[in-house]
């Protein structure tokens, strides 16, 4: 685990940093905790770095590379590191890139801790820190009237960057240096966002699975502006998915189109075998109209020797229209009568 956290003061890396070193082993290495070491221990230094600090500004990158470099140095620091509080610029970044490489320690990963002003300003102001063994507590969360480190007992203190008047400074260094770092490593495909705001345990749940992902190959990052529309990028198997839904119906319509094309052929064959029946019932012809004519006129002339009346025949029955049925029915009224009754003359002569 080779993590660098990024965030303004106040965001919580000091905290997460100490959580994260306790669960895997690896140490936590802070800028600000090794220029008070060395404040404290009174080196060149830490005499250069502590007028610097009392003002609320940044310590030179040479004495922080320095520092850092010898502290990786040592043995706990072989299967990894936290970086806190450094870089804080692009120089410091590409500084720190190149002494990880020589030093065969390159990153996995970069966590930005996100939190608004309004609640860094309340941490700061109210933090306070033992002086022995560097536990961070708030005035806001500790119980009414403790003012001491419940680990040791050692009274806690303010740092001199915590004051109101030091914090102001801080942040506008952090929004003018620092923000650009996003962007940096955005590109490099290192950078983690994580939610900084809310429950302590909640807060390093979001830390420690942005810290175990896997890393992104730079090249194969990509930074492109969001459009309105969200969607989602399409991935192999939902491609294969999208392509079978749509081969699905291709599939049926043309399994359909087969089985309807073997009805057709099918149908052909049987009209083949059987006789084909005609669409439409084609209309009489003009002899075989005239000859109904007839027969209905020789029927009613039948009736009427009998003395029944002629049975009407329904309007609606038969395919000719009424001016065309009435016209053969008085050409055969008037033919057929006349020649039985010549005949019947010629055999009574007889």
């Amino acid at each position: 685990m080779r993590i660098v956290l990024l965030g303004a003061p106040g965001s919580g890396k000091g905290t997460q940093a100490q959580r994260l070193q306790t669960k895997y082993g690896v140490p936590q290495v802070s800028s600000g905790d090794l220029l008070r070491d060395a404040v404290a221990r009174g080196t060149e230094l830490g005499k250069q770095a502590k007028s610097v600090m009392d003002a609320g500004q940044l310590v030179s990158d040479d004495i922080v590379l320095g520092l850092i470099r010898e502290r990786l140095s040592r043995p706990d620091a072989a299967n990894g590191f936290i970086l806190d509080g450094f870089p804080r610029n692009s120089e410091q970044a590409n500084a720190l890139n190149a002494l990880l490489e020589e030093l065969g320690q390159p990153l996995d990963a970069v966590l930005l801790l996100d939190v608004r002003n309004e609640t860094l300003m309340q941490r700061l102001a109210g933090r306070r820190v033992c002086p022995k063994c560097g536990t961070v507590y708030n005035v806001h969360t500790l119980p009414e009237g403790v003012t001491s480190c419940e680990k040791d007992g050692t009274e806690l203190y303010q740092r001199p960057d915590d004051k109101e008047e030091v914090i102001g400074k801080r942040l506008a260094v952090y929004d003018q240096q620092t923000k650009p770092l996003i962007e940096h490593y955005s590109k490099l495909g290192l950078l983690r966002k994580v939610a900084g705001e809310g429950e302590l345990e909640e807060v390093s749940e979001r830390m420690e699975a942005a810290a175990l992902a896997k890393p992104v190959p730079a090249s194969k990052v990509k930074l492109t502006k969001s459009s309105p529309k969200s969607s989602k990028p399409a991935t192999k198997s939902s491609a294969r998915a999208s392509a079978a839904k749509s081969a699905k119906p291709a599939a049926v319509k043309k399994g359909a189109a087969k089985k309807g094309a073997a009805k057709k052929g099918a149908a052909k064959k049987g009209a083949k075998v059987g006789k084909k029946a005609p669409a439409k019932t084609p209309a009489k012809s003009k002899s075989s109209a005239k000859s109904s004519t007839k027969s209905k006129a020789a029927a009613k002339q039948r009736s009427a020797a009998k003395g029944k009346a002629p049975r009407k025949t329904p309007a609606t029955k038969g395919t000719l229209s009424r001016k065309s049925s009435k016209r053969p029915a008085a050409r055969g009224a008037s033919k057929k009568p006349a020649s039985k009754a010549a005949g019947r003359k010629a055999r009574a002569k007889k």
